[in-house]
């Protein structure tokens, strides 16, 4: 599955077995060439806030979860929309989540910045549909 177009996935999920499992999928499908993993939104935002002068550094996808303490996803979406165009440019947002509130779904897919939406946990084949989206220039 390698391919060139996905340098950097940043993983935001307060759960840590979640990330380890997620992570792995991501590194034994060379889906990126390297992964960063955040426990929160708050680190999240602090990360992106530190190098989004660093092109290089910013992150090709987001796999965002919704349900997190303090800083949750709905949060993140929205300090995310306050950041430079060139950055809301180069990340694109996934929601992996285990959530199967329709409301919650549905407001989160709306975001013009989410381009899927996965229910836990991450696969192959759900970053195989990924890899289609980004082919695809969304």
């Amino acid at each position: 599955m390698a391919n060139k177009s996905v340098n950097l996935v940043l993983l935001v999920d307060d759960n840590d077995t979640d990330n380890f499992i997620s992570k792995r999928i991501i590194e034994i499908t060379k889906f990126a060439e390297k992964v960063i993993v955040k426990n929160s939104g708050k680190s999240a935002l602090e990360y992106l806030e530190s190098v989004q002068s660093e092109g290089a550094e910013l992150p090709d996808v987001i796999f965002l979860d919704i349900n997190m303490p303090i800083v949750d996803g709905f949060v993140f979406l929205f300090e995310f929309e306050l950041f430079e165009a060139a950055i809301k440019d180069k990340c694109k947002i996934i929601i992996l989540s285990s959530s199967n509130n329709k409301r919650d779904i549905q407001k989160i897919v709306d975001n013009e910045y989410v381009i899927k939406f996965i229910t836990k946990p991450l696969t192959e084949k759900a970053l195989q549909e990924i890899q289609t989206i980004l082919a695809e220039g969304v």
